[in-house]
């Protein structure tokens, strides 16, 4: 049986075979949907307000789905962020599972302004549009502060939560300071960011030149 192979191969040396112009750009295969994304923010307190929870809002809406289409898959995905993380909660929802739109809009932002990008995910921090050479411990100093923001957070509170007791550098609290200090030199025009609670400690609060993106939390289908 003769094929298209044959030809294609050379196997006939009367057939003259040409084949594309290298320079030429690559036919792209045509797209077509495979399904959508449908973001809820919305968390348990305000679903209990409600008089539901989580898991029985994501089975009310998957069991509407498999009613209108019952050969459909589903899955879920639980969002996470810190509980004082401002903005709308649709919008955190978004940043948090890594939506590209969104994070699109929050790093188009920030390139187009300058600032800080505080990326939890990524563990790192960008200062207009290049990469702060922090340290793993000074990530995980500004992260902790990030994560608490609005609260004042104690020189003890850093030591126990960023060191484990049988680390052989545990700080004192004039350790602490240098940390800081060192911090705060890598952040450059946007060392404010962090504040000195004169006699208590450290605290970062909301500020108008600094993103945050959160790391996702993709889970299984959990519900």
């Amino acid at each position: 049986m003769t094929s298209s192979e044959d030809n294609l191969s050379g196997s006939d040396p009367d057939h003259e075979t040409h084949s594309a112009n290298p320079s030429s750009s690559p036919v792209k295969a045509p797209k077509t949907a495979r399904g959508f994304a449908l973001y809820v923010g919305i968390d348990e307190a305000t679903a209990a307000a409600h008089g539901i929870d989580l898991s029985r809002l994501v089975e009310a809406l998957k069991g509407l789905t498999a009613e209108l289409a019952p050969s459909a898959q589903t899955y879920a995905a639980v969002a996470l962020a810190p509980e004082n993380a401002g903005g709308r909660d649709v919008d955190v929802v978004r940043l948090a599972l890594q939506e590209p739109a969104a994070i699109s809009r929050v790093r188009g932002k920030n390139e187009s302004h300058g600032g800080v990008v505080i990326d939890i995910s990524r563990k790192r921090v960008v200062i207009d549009d290049v990469a702060a050479p922090l340290t793993f411990k000074e990530f995980e100093l500004l992260q902790y502060l990030v994560l608490h923001k609005g609260i004042t957070v104690s020189r003890a509170d850093l030591i126990s939560s960023l060191w484990r007791a049988d680390d052989d550098d545990i700080p004192n609290d004039r350790t602490i300071d240098v940390h800081v200090r060192r911090l705060r030199s890598k952040l450059g025009r946007f060392e404010d960011i962090i504040r000195t609670v004169r006699g208590t400690g450290y605290r970062y609060d909301t500020h108008a030149d600094v993103t945050v993106l959160f790391a996702s939390a993709p889970s299984p289908d959990m519900f």
